[in-house]
């Protein structure tokens, strides 16, 4: 079965495309916050991701935020292999 749309890498993220994550809902039950920070980690390249901390912040956002397991994102991130440093020194920006 053919992929209906070929995958595509470091294409540049507009600023609509980074600030639409600051609008993401999380599930039930589940921090705003932290779905936001999480899924940025996800889909995003490390200089995105600045991007977004910058709005998310500005909003006064909590980038401390935890999932249902009490985890913050840099608690995740530190007990990733090392391909998450970069977000994980962003994240400890104040």
């Amino acid at each position: 079965m053919a992929l209906s749309q070929p995958a595509t890498f470091n294409e540049p993220w507009s600023d609509e495309r980074v600030a639409a994550f600051m609008t993401i809902q999380p599930p039930h039950g589940v921090s705003a916050d932290f779905h936001i920070l999480y899924n940025a980690y996800k889909h995003m390249r490390p200089h995105d991701f600045e991007r977004l901390l910058v709005l998310f912040r500005a909003e006064g956002r909590d980038v401390n935020a935890k999932n249902e397991h009490g985890q913050t994102l840099a608690d995740i991130l530190s007990a990733l292999p090392r391909h998450s440093s970069a977000f994980l020194a962003l994240l400890q920006k104040n």
